[in-house]
């Protein structure tokens, strides 16, 4: 019972807040404008700050466990690559295919994992690590298909050409390597800049919720709520059944497990909206599958939880 009341109150203020954007949409405060400029806003600033932050304070070096990271980049590697492969050959309206891949594998592992942990061991414990394995590849993986599978640009070289400079011009990769950078120097920023950069940081998850409820379109979302379905399936589902035995195979400690559990069926990152509606795609399948995994994560993530705990994995 403990878990599922920390589970609700992880999960249901954060739908609270897409709640709250949707009606302030609705009764006029919020507007058209204000969803895109505060999309571009927080793909351009908060976010990539958000993970120079995150990375930056993270001390790569001493944390990095190199058999628990690569383990957590392989597993990120296969479940994008088969998600794609899926989706190409399984999904009928092929637009849907850049949002429909990374909103079923890219977890709010970095928030909901130190948050999970913490909780129960009252530390980070293993999620920096985790995060070390996994984040910077949720994002280089989301530019790469939503570049990739979006409808602007060309064909052939020009298009790879393309690409790959938009990759390298992209905010979340730079923000990433600075905070990569940021660590393995040891960067030790003036408290003045520690505190503004907190500051835009702290902005990003409540900012990206409201502009998700203020977008949504709820007569578009349930056009198209059967993929909505076998997304959320997939993200909550089909990736922790499939990879948890493995890591348990693996041996890895107790804190290791619990940030694996959480890396998989936490739900999709409110941050992959913003880089769905920045990167030329209508965002309408990524936000009902943040609405949704939110909602059902209180659940399927306490259940993996439990199930690890009654089969003695965790104590």
């Amino acid at each position: 019972m403990d878990s599922l009341i920390y589970s609700l109150n992880a999960t249901i203020p954060v739908f609270l807040v897409i709640a709250a954007g949707y009606i302030l949409k609705q009764t006029g405060i919020l507007n058209d404008a204000f969803v895109k400029s505060a999309n571009k806003f927080n793909f351009t600033v908060t976010l990539p700050v958000l993970l120079f932050v995150d990375l930056s304070t993270t001390d790569i070096i001493a944390d990095f466990d190199v058999r628990y990271v690569m383990f957590c980049a392989v597993v990120t590697v296969i479940a994008c690559v088969f998600l794609w492969l899926g989706a190409r050959f399984f999904l009928k309206d092929k637009s849907l295919i850049a949002e429909f891949v990374q909103a079923g594998y890219r977890s709010s592992a970095a928030v909901m994992g130190v948050a999970f942990i913490q909780n129960m061991y009252g530390d980070s414990g293993m999620a920096p690590v985790m995060i070390i394995g996994c984040v910077p590849l949720f994002n280089i993986f989301a530019v790469l298909v939503l570049t990739f599978e979006s409808d602007s640009g060309g064909n052939g070289t020009a298009h790879i050409k393309k690409s790959i400079l938009n990759i390298i011009k992209n905010p979340i990769i730079i923000g990433i390597a600075l905070g990569v950078i940021a660590s393995l120097i040891h960067l030790d920023l003036p408290e003045i800049a520690d505190k503004t950069l907190a500051s835009f940081a702290k902005m990003a998850t409540p900012l990206a919720l409201v502009a998700i409820g203020a977008g949504f379109e709820g007569r578009k979302a349930v056009a198209k709520i059967k993929t909505t379905v076998i997304v959320a399936a997939v993200k909550l589902v089909v990736l922790p059944a499939v990879f948890l035995p493995i890591a348990v195979k693996m041996q890895f400690s107790e804190q290791e497990l619990v940030a694996f559990i959480v890396m998989l069926g936490s739900p999709t990152t409110p941050s992959s909206y913003i880089m769905a509606k920045n990167m030329g795609h209508d965002g309408i399948l990524t936000s009902s599958t943040i609405v949704i995994t939110t909602l059902l994560s209180s659940l399927t993530l306490t259940f993996w939880i439990f199930l690890a705990r009654y089969t003695g994995l965790i104590v």
